[in-house]
């Protein structure tokens, strides 16, 4: 790392920061969120326990979702520093924003762990302890499966995520101030750990707050898959909001096609691994054949979700990866919005596919709330990550590896 990397700066005029636009897309998006929250939980209460129970699932799914986009940015994170990447420092501060966002969902989290703290079994079957004395399985898993483990553990899990989002985003601040690129290499030290701890945590969450939701079945690859998906979230995310922020005047010059290009790339590389890891599951649970790890797949291919099966097949794998093959698409920032708003769509899908067939609805479960769930969690999340990136540059500009994301080109 040269001692003088850090006094490449950016192109005179760029515009760095939201400016006075913050407030008002914070104060917009909070209304919508509230008002998607408060529609949601009046049409579940109008459908008494059972529309509770929907609610719950239902907010279960778009959490995970909006979650999912944060965690994948502190994987983002990380993953650039543990690499020492200088190509993505133009577009790192936005993932690191979306890490150090944990906070708004820790508070959004409440409506899901508050209700087991109280001894609710609307989602979760192993908390009803009339369920568990008749059921041998459920048991025998009472060690790990119960509610005062399940709280320490996402304790855990949240502290872990909340200290290393603010950990990077601090510290990158704090280099935007003094310009020392001591800063980086400390970053860059935590980084190993970081993802050791970031993989722990990822993987126990999903089994813990996913797959319990069906607590008679198991599957060692679950969290991975659910891995999978984060990747793909925040690379979409990252690809909407460096074109989103440069139609409005931001970051013309910093982010460049090679940017788009990259992120492109490892979007295609993400959706075959998310389609690879899918695959590995299903494979291996279909040729076994074994009970008691087919019936969650069985829910999946009954009435309605068959379809829900396929569509995922589709949208999520197959016709993405046709259409991110080309290297045009990769460099044309509006097909690459398209497909990036496509990724997303497929996986807040996959969420769905995930949570609610836990329902045990006979017919496939749709209603309003689902729209207003995601409308409700998504307009207080946003708002929370552009309340995050505060009055601060959106772009490391003292970072010492500037100048080879400003000159970053194809080496071919």
């Amino acid at each position: 790392m040269s001692a003088h990397a850090n006094d490449v700066t950016l192109p005179t005029g760029e515009r760095i920061t939201l400016g006075a636009a913050r407030g008002r897309l914070v104060a917009g998006l909070m209304v919508v969120g509230g008002a998607g929250l408060a529609l949601a939980l009046g049409l579940a209460l109008a459908g008494g326990q059972q529309g509770m129970r929907y609610f719950l699932h239902s907010y279960l799914t778009s959490y995970v979702f909006y979650l999912s986009l944060s965690l994948g940015g502190l994987f983002f994170v990380a993953v650039q520093h543990v690499t020492r990447a200088g190509w993505s420092v133009t577009v790192r501060r936005q993932a690191e924003i979306l890490a150090a966002s944990m906070p708004v969902l820790i508070v959004l989290f409440l409506p899901i762990f508050l209700p087991v703290v109280r001894g609710s079994h609307a989602l979760y079957e192993w908390n009803d302890p009339a369920a568990v004395a008749h059921d041998e399985l459920l048991n025998a898993k009472v060690p790990y499966l119960n509610m005062p483990f399940f709280v320490v553990r996402c304790v855990i899990y949240f502290a872990v995520w909340w200290f290393l989002g603010r950990y990077y985003y601090s510290r990158s601040l704090r280099q935007d101030e003094t310009g020392d690129p001591a800063w980086t290499l400390r970053m860059e030290r935590i980084s190993p750990v970081a993802l050791i701890l970031f993989a722990l945590t990822v993987t126990f969450f999903s089994f813990d707050v996913l797959m319990s939701l069906t607590p008679h079945w198991f599957s060692t690859i679950y969290g991975v898959y659910y891995f999978a998906g984060c990747v793909v979230g925040v690379l979409c995310v990252l690809i909407l909001a460096s074109v989103g922020l440069q139609a409005s005047g931001r970051l013309t010059d910093s982010i460049t096609d090679e940017h788009y290009h990259d992120l492109g790339k490892l979007l295609l590389g993400f959706v075959i691994f998310w389609g690879y890891i899918a695959f590995s599951q299903y494979m291996l649970i279909w040729y076994a054949n074994i009970p008691e790890e087919t019936s969650w797949y069985l829910a999946r291919q009954t009435g309605g979700w068959v379809w829900v099966a396929l569509l995922l097949l589709f949208s999520h794998l197959l016709i993405p990866f046709v259409g991110l093959l080309p290297r045009a698409a990769k460099r044309n920032r509006a097909v690459l919005a398209f497909w990036a708003v496509w990724l997303l769509a497929a996986h807040w899908l996959d969420m769905y596919y995930l949570v609610m067939p836990s329902l045990g609805a006979e017919s496939l479960p749709v209603s309003p709330i689902d729209a207003c769930l995601l409308l409700g969690i998504g307009g207080i999340y946003v708002a929370g990550v552009i309340r995050t990136a505060g009055t601060h540059a959106l772009v490391p500009h003292h970072d010492p590896r500037l100048g080879e994301a400003l000159t970053f080109a194809e080496n071919f």
